[in-house]
């Protein structure tokens, strides 16, 4: 059980880059993601003596993460996720959500890990995938080809249509992240989208790159860039992301152990909007409590409240999201048992 719970912890919402996102698939929510963490560089020992290596500065789409998984997560309805694990290599899991405004829906999921362990909690390959009442899958493989090379393969189908596949690989360095993304390449009608990455580490706190995205189809064909810095610091990580779509700017702080803080910024050229956000996470390992809190530019607030009920494998989680420009509440109840 040891091996698939570490890779089955919950991943937050899939973040948006400052840049023009990349194709990709989105967790289902209660669906557990394993963690993909930055590979682990060469021993110190490969280093010139006297040499004092630049660290890697990670993955390019995990610039902002840090601030936004301070952000709490929108819910409406009743949640209810079940999960199952039946060996130390595979879950399952089954959620049912059940909405007012929307469909209610039953997802059933499953989440493979192999035996090959490249780090504390990291074992791959790992599969992925889910499948709801409507007969729409969602899947992922993820494999560590070797110490700096890992390659993911999504797919999505959409009631029997196979809607979106993609397939990626990430080269990590001593200093510097390279990522190139392929998604839905057809060869017959000439379309597809290709999106690289680059992160490089200056100093041992800042890292500059970019984004470079091409897509074509017949009768149209474009390009989009954008340039970031992030700037790490002891308890802090400030992130700028500017192209031409727009700016998308976040600052993380973690206060104490208790109390994390984050503040974003975004600008964007085609819609002509510019909104600001702040929220703030409130852990209390005491109680087995974590509060989420968040108000933006639109006088939106909301708030979400986890609690663990230790030894029990049951966890309850409360949501409400109130925006008083367009006067509207929404609430959610969520159990997660297992």
């Amino acid at each position: 059980m040891g091996s698939v719970l570490a890779a089955s912890s919950p991943n937050p919402p899939p973040p948006a880059t400052g840049g023009a996102p990349a194709p990709g698939l989105t967790v289902p929510p209660g669906f557990g993601m394993p963690p993909v963490s930055p590979v682990i560089p060469p021993a110190a020992g490969q280093q010139e003596d006297g040499e004092n290596p630049l660290p890697n500065p990670g993955a390019f789409e995990e610039c902002h993460r840090k601030c936004k998984e301070v952000f709490p997560m929108q819910m409406e309805g009743v949640r209810l996720v079940v999960n199952k694990g039946l060996s130390n290599h595979f879950q399952v899991n089954h959620t049912v959500m059940l909405s007012t405004m929307g469909e209610s829906t039953y997802r059933f999921g499953a989440t493979y890990v192999g035996p090959k362990q490249t780090g504390p909690a990291e074992f791959f390959p790992v599969m992925v995938g889910d499948i709801d009442n409507s007969g729409s899958l969602n899947a992922q493989i993820i494999h560590q080809i070797n110490s700096r090379v890992r390659s993911k393969l999504a797919f999505q189908t959409q009631q029997q249509k196979f809607v979106n596949w993609q397939g990626d690989a990430e080269f990590k360095g001593e200093d510097f992240t390279a990522t190139v993304t392929l998604g839905n390449p057809d060869v017959l009608v000439g379309s597809g989208i290709v999106v690289t990455h680059y992160l490089q580490s200056i100093t041992p706190s800042l890292a500059l790159g970019g984004e470079l995205v091409y897509h074509r189809r017949p009768g149209e064909e474009g390009t989009v860039m954008s340039l970031v810095g992030k700037y790490t610091g002891s308890n802090y990580i400030a992130t700028l992301t500017l192209g031409s779509a727009g700016a998308h700017a976040s600052y993380y702080h973690k206060a104490n152990d208790q109390l994390q803080v984050g503040v974003e910024l975004e600008a964007s050229n085609r819609m002509q909007d510019t909104s600001m956000s702040f929220a703030y996470q409130l852990d209390v390992p005491k109680a087995n409590l974590q509060f989420k809190g968040s108000v933006d530019s639109n006088w939106v607030v909301g708030a979400t409240l986890e609690k663990k009920l230790l030894p029990l494998p049951l966890s309850l989680v409360l949501c409400s999201f109130l925006n008083h420009r367009k006067n509207k509440f929404q609430c959610g109840f969520g159990v997660t048992i297992g």
